[in-house]
């Protein structure tokens, strides 16, 4: 069981650490997409930030034609009154507190698009500071990554070179042994076939009867007398 358990383990890390070595080398490209994606949302952000800015232009223009006619109604009430129609007045005055109501409803609504107009600004402007040093981050990754790659292949290079000048070396020694083996043994050829000669020479001297002549024990006495 605990075998299993630890083969099942080694599985997991197995592939967790293929699944890491497909991140690291896609780094870069999912780097791009999610800036892409941060990008998009951002646009999305300002998009509501535009429907918010439009309901509470919206709210502000209703409180303003409200007042407009509270106004309006309030000076229909205070005719009424002069003209002695206090029933119409009363009439006007639950008019009014209607448009009050409203007036509250909509102020309220308005101050809430408003206060959530300046969060999201707010929060759009941090949002644009924080995509634009990404940005220029991921730039100077990217020229760092592009450095880098340039750096590794001429290493690769450069160390490719030195393998096949070393090859180069290896071969010039091997001709350069093959040479002097040949030449050793075109120099042995040439001294056997002297000596051949010689001997071949020696031996047609001695066929014809012709010899080296030496000295006699009494040529040798006779010289060293002279000498004394």
């Amino acid at each position: 069981m605990n075998i299993w358990a630890k083969m099942m383990t080694a599985l997991r890390g197995g592939v967790t650490e293929a699944g890491e070595a497909i991140v690291d080398s896609q780094a870069l490209r999912i780097l791009d997409q999610e800036i892409r994606d941060a990008a998009e949302e951002l646009n999305q952000s300002k998009n509501g930030l535009a429907d918010m800015l439009a309901r509470q232009k919206i709210a502000a223009e209703k409180c303003k034609q409200i007042k407009k006619e509270i106004s309006t109604h309030e000076g229909y009430a205070v005719k009424a009154l002069e003209q002695g129609d206090e029933a119409l007045a009363h009439e006007v005055a639950v008019k009014i507190a209607d448009f009050e109501n409203q007036l509250a409803q909509e102020d309220e609504a308005r101050a809430s698009y408003e206060s959530s107009v300046a969060k999201l600004r707010a929060s759009i402007q941090q949002a644009e500071y924080n995509l634009k040093r990404l940005k220029q981050q991921v730039d100077t990754v990217k020229a760092t990554e592009s450095v880098q790659r340039a750096q590794s292949i001429v290493a690769e290079r450069h160390s490719g070179s030195n393998s096949k000048m070393q090859n180069a070396m290896d071969s010039l020694e091997r001709i350069k042994e093959r040479q002097q083996l040949k030449a050793a043994k075109m120099e042995a050829a040439q001294q056997i076939q002297e000596e051949n000669a010689d001997v071949s020479l020696q031996q047609k001297l001695e066929a014809a009867g012709i010899t080296a002549s030496s000295n006699s024990a009494d040529e040798i006495l006779e010289r060293l007398k002279n000498k004394k």
